[in-house]
């Protein structure tokens, strides 16, 4: 089981906090620092600051060599799909290739109001996301150098899909949820990779169950199923790493521990150097 080390930027996470954070991801072996995509804290503390979630992936891309670096996820209310395009391409061009997108509907009214981004209904949400996949994925990454689109939301003439990506074919594509009907159809066609929040051993083997299916209707093999949560890590390891192989027998890959207390670096060190390996054996 692959690991990555997931951050709730958004609770006073500074800039110190974070490249504090990826020296010790890189210098202890954690493959992957992922973090949330929120301007107001989710924990009604909203003293609380937020960095923006690109500016930061941007400028860590710039002062780290070996740490991939994510979002979990970008709600698409934030941004038009051509700025994300460009953003995720610039990033994966500034780390040499080291980028993954996560996308996703937005989720918070609150946040949404008091930053005046519009909050469609869930049904709306779920189109928007559909366009955008299909704008960054076949648009910005895609090999159309004159790509045209026309939907409910976007419409874009003649986007060129220069610069590529580092990565070829693109960077990895995320998508999250619970694996409903449509959102398990959008990431057959879309996405890299499906991750769920917290679910129990049930839920996650019915879950991917589900992203299995869809790929299966789709044409596709299985893509990687993934999980997000806290990750209770005590003084003796073992219970926790029995707790995590019990989900990778239930089909997931890795799994993104949503580490809250940001500056407490001893936790992120003995992920890296105990579970991390633990895991692997």
């Amino acid at each position: 089981m692959r690991v990555a080390l997931m951050i709730e930027g958004q609770e006073d996470v500074t800039w110190e906090d974070w490249v504090a954070l990826a020296e010790t991801c890189e210098a202890v072996g954690i493959e992957a620092l992922f973090r949330s995509d929120h301007y107001l804290s989710v924990s009604g503390h909203n003293e609380r600051g937020a960095l923006d979630a690109w500016g930061t992936i941007c400028a860590l891309a710039a002062t780290t060599t070996t740490l991939r670096l994510g979002t979990m996820v970008s709600p698409t209310s934030f941004r038009h799909p051509s700025i994300v395009g460009k953003l995720a391409t610039t990033a994966d061009h500034i780390s040499g290739g080291r980028i993954e997108l996560g996308l996703g509907t937005g989720w918070s009214e609150v946040e949404h109001t008091a930053y005046g981004f519009p909050f469609l209904s869930m049904a709306e949400r779920m189109d928007v996301l559909e366009e955008q996949l299909e704008i960054i994925h076949d648009g910005h990454w895609g090999e159309d150098d004159n790509y045209a689109f026309k939907g409910r939301h976007y419409e874009l003439s003649g986007l060129s899909s220069y610069p590529k990506p580092v990565q070829r074919p693109h960077p990895p594509l995320i998508m999250g949820g619970a694996a409903g009907p449509r959102a398990a159809r959008l990431a057959a066609r879309w996405a890299d990779e499906y991750n769920t929040v917290m679910p129990t051993l049930d839920e996650a083997a019915e879950r991917k169950a589900r992203i299995d299916a869809a790929c299966a209707a789709a044409g596709r093999e299985p893509i990687p199923f993934s999980m997000m949560g806290p990750v209770e890590i005590g003084p003796d390891m073992a219970p926790t790493v029995d707790h995590l192989k019990a989900y990778e027998n239930a089909g997931v890959s890795r799994v993104f521990i949503q580490h809250l207390e940001h500056r407490d670096l001893a936790t992120v060190r003995r992920i890296g150097e105990e579970l991390v390996p633990a895991l692997r054996a």
